[in-house]
């Protein structure tokens, strides 16, 4: 064991570098899969429109109004009769189509769900969209829970968990060495390992805010599920407490009336969706109309409205808490979706850089292996001629 004023440098050295070795090496197959199967989902936008998984929109007159709410999911109904309406979701990027999303129950699960595609100028059904179809649907499932739920979603949270720390202690392991050389250094005159290592250095002190950022909203996400029961039986059951033990209505008020109440009391706001009575952001008695700004950061944040669903009266209205704020912020934000085009572009090349530091960690990891089994097996035949001279 060491001893001396140095023992202390060198006992915290150690244990940072086990920190960083075994949190790398337990999460880095699954971050490698992230981060590719992350790359394409950077522009599923611009992806599906490609592979023609977005609604085709048809040319209308300039100045052509949109019909009724109710006329739009009435038409919705007509084309699935037998199934109940669960959400009525407004596309932020395409204001002329609505999403009517149907089930067999208000509480059917997101996997037995019916989607249409309704073109709000005239009720038409644009597409029928299956829940995660196409590739870059299958690529998000896959990076998402790997199709395992919640268990998945969770075994990937603490993925990320690990990649911070991995990200952390290779902070404070490396720091005092990167400050020995210029930045930007990479000893190409000496060993391929020492011009990896510099190279995964480099490239990982580079992309560190983003490394970080990426792995820590991930983490959240991978929470999601979790947040929403803690708000349903937190917020959500304050706000319907006086409609507890109230019957269900057996018939709604409109929609479209339902709607307006929730921009009156937020007219600088518009509606996302609506949940209709009995889904799981909802009660038994109200519409909940959750409106959001129109500014990059409050597009994100959003606010439920509840209506009555029998008499179409606000009955309240809070912008929802802080832990479901975080997340709203960091889904967007984890795959860059909050600048556009060129904001992607830039997160798409640090992913790859990502990727770099990701090999080359596992590659600097196989070759100290290898020298250090190298160095055992000398040491053995050392020891062997030794043993055979003395005999």
């Amino acid at each position: 064991m060491a001893t001396g004023p140095d023992a202390p440098r060198l006992r915290a050295f150690r244990l940072w570098s086990f920190v960083h070795t075994w949190t790398s090496l337990i999460s880095i197959v699954f971050m490698l899969m992230l981060c590719l199967t992350g790359l394409p989902l950077i522009f599923h936008h611009e992806l599906n429109g490609f592979l023609g998984y977005e609604p085709n929109v048809p040319a209308m007159p300039a100045g052509t109004t949109h019909v009724s709410l109710d006329e739009v999911v009435a038409s919705a109904r007509a084309l699935k009769p037998g199934l109940v309406v669960q959400y009525l979701v407004f596309d932020h990027d395409e204001p002329d189509v609505a999403f009517v999303n149907l089930a067999q129950d208000v509480r059917s699960p997101p996997s037995d769900m019916t989607i249409l595609s309704l073109d709000r100028r005239d009720a038409a059904l644009l597409r029928e969209p299956k829940p995660n179809e196409g590739p870059v649907g299958f690529l998000l499932q896959v990076h998402v829970d790997m199709f395992l739920g919640l268990g998945g979603k969770l075994f990937l949270g603490a993925m990320g968990f690990l990649f911070v720390m991995a990200i952390v202690s290779g902070i404070v392991l490396y720091g005092p060495f990167m400050r020995k050389l210029d930045f930007g250094t990479v000893r190409r005159t000496r060993t391929r390992r020492i011009m990896w290592l510099d190279w995964h250095n480099l490239v990982g002190v580079a992309t560190l805010c983003w490394a970080l950022i990426v792995g820590g909203t991930g983490v959240v996400n991978t929470w999601a599920d979790l947040m929403l029961k803690v708000w349903q039986f937190g917020q959500l059951a304050e706000m319907t407490a006086p409609y507890r033990d109230a019957p269900r209505p057996v018939r709604l008020a409109s929609i479209a009336e339902a709607v307006a109440t929730a921009k009156a009391a937020a007219p600088n706001m518009s509606p996302r969706f609506v949940a209709y009575p009995g889904t799981v952001v909802s009660s038994n008695n109200h519409y909940a109309v959750f409106m959001a700004g129109d500014t990059p950061l409050t597009s994100r944040l959003l606010k439920p409205a509840l209506v009555d669903a029998e008499t179409g009266v606000l009955t309240d209205m809070r912008a929802m808490p802080w832990y479901i704020q975080a997340l709203l912020i960091s889904q967007p934000l984890h795959f860059g979706d909050y600048g556009g085009l060129p904001l992607k572009i830039v997160w798409a090349l640090l992913d790859l850089a990502t990727i770099v530091v990701l090999a080359s960690g596992l590659y600097l990891w196989i070759v100290r292996r290898g020298l250090r089994r190298s160095g055992d097996r000398a040491q053995r035949g050392t020891g062997s001629s030794h043993t055979g001279a003395a005999g």
